[in-house]
């Protein structure tokens, strides 16, 4: 699926129907289940930061020739 199926379906009615389904949901549950999500945030930050490691940093795909060098 790409970007341009996507951006198809998010323009039909029933892409539009799910979107504004799904955005009611979020906010319900977040309206009413505040304080769940405010007592977990510092586990979320602590999550975050593995996570912002592993894939910010572009692990395991190959570096530009020049970075390897200025390490010497």
């Amino acid at each position: 699926m790409t970007s341009n199926d996507i951006r198809y379906f998010l323009g039909t009615k029933l892409g539009l129907a799910l979107t504004l389904l799904m955005a009611a949901i979020g906010a319900y549950l977040f309206w009413t289940h505040t304080g769940h999500i405010v007592s977990a945030l510092p586990y979320l930050f602590l999550l975050l930061c593995p996570l912002m490691h592993l894939f910010g940093h572009r692990h395991g795909q190959p570096h530009k020739e020049e970075h390897r060098h200025e390490s010497k």
